[in-house]
C-alpha cells in the first residue's frame, strides 16, 4: 500500500503505476457515442486500466480500445442487483461476446440484508463461471450493509474465486477508507479491492490506495492524473 510523497520515500508509485489503478468510468443515463469515444481516447492517452461503460456501449468501446492495452469494463446489475442469477450470468456472457474483458456486477443486496447467503453463493459461483477468464468484480454497495454483512459477502466472493470486491456503484454513497480497509483485510491476498464512488481528488485516490484498493472507479481520471503529475 502506498501514500504520501514519493519524493519523500513514502510512496513507491510513478505516474504509470497510478494510471494503472484507474477504471475510467462513463455510466451516465444519457449517453452519446461522442462521449464514449472521448472517454476511450482519454483512457488510451493516459493508459488507464480500463474504461467502464454500460452494456450498450461495449461494442463501441471495444472497437475504440482495440490494441491500446486498455481493458473494456462493463457495468452490470445496476444498481441493486435484484434479479435472478441466471439473468446476471446471461448478461455477463453477452457483454463478453460483445467485447468486454472485465465485468463489474452488482450483487443481490436484498439477499445480503436478508442473510440469504446461500443465494449469494449461487450468484457468485454462476458469475465466476460466466465470466470465464475475464476479470470478475462484485459490487457490494457497502453503504447499505453492516460491517458483518460486508465481511460475509467478501468471504463468499473469495470462496467463489472472484478477482475483486468493489465498494459501490456510485449511485448512492461512495467508497470510504474504513470500508476499503475492512474489505482488504477480509480478502487479501487472494482477492483485490476496487474503491468506487466519490473519488474526485488526488487525496481521495491516495487514501483509497493506502487503505488497500488496487483499482479506483472514477469519472475524474484525467483530473486525477493531472494532479498526480503536478504534485509528484
Amino acid at each position: 500500500m502506498m501514500s504520501g510523497d514519493p519524493k519523500g520515500g513514502k510512496i513507491a508509485m510513478q505516474a504509470g503505476d497510478f494510471a494503472s489503478t484507474i477504471d475510467h468510468t462513463y455510466l451516465k443515463i444519457h449517453r452519446s457515442d461522442a462521449e464514449v469515444k472521448r472517454v476511450c481516447y482519454e483512457a488510451a492517452s493516459n493508459q488507464f486500466a480500463s474504461v467502464a461503460v454500460f452494456p450498450i456501449a461495449v461494442p463501441l468501446a471495444a472497437s475504440m480500445l482495440k490494441g491500446t492495452g486498455v481493458e473494456v469494463c462493463v457495468a452490470l446489475g445496476f444498481h441493486l442487483g435484484t434479479y435472478p442469477p441466471e439473468l446476471k450470468a446471461f448478461e455477463t456472457e453477452d457483454a463478453i461476446r460483445n467485447g468486454a474483458t472485465e465485468v463489474d456486477l452488482v450483487m443481490n443486496v436484498a439477499a445480503a440484508k436478508a442473510a440469504r447467503w446461500d443465494l449469494l453463493e449461487e450468484e457468485f459461483a454462476l458469475f465466476r463461471k460466466a465470466a470465464g477468464d475475464c476479470i470478475a468484480k462484485i459490487i457490494l454497495e457497502t453503504c447499505l450493509l453492516t460491517d458483518d454483512e460486508k465481511r460475509r459477502a467478501c468471504e463468499i466472493a473469495a470462496a467463489a474465486g472472484l478477482d475483486y470486491v468493489k465498494t459501490s456503484t456510485g449511485y448512492r454513497e461512495g467508497a470510504t477508507v474504513p470500508d476499503v480497509k475492512l474489505m482488504y483485510e477480509t480478502v487479501q491476498p487472494d482477492v483485490k479491492v476496487k474503491a468506487s464512488g466519490g473519488i474526485r481528488t488526488l487525496d481521495d485516490a491516495l487514501a483509497m490506495i493506502e487503505a488497500g484498493a488496487s483499482r479506483l472507479g472514477t469519472s475524474a481520471g484525467v483530473a486525477l492524473m493531472t494532479a498526480f503529475k503536478g504534485r509528484f
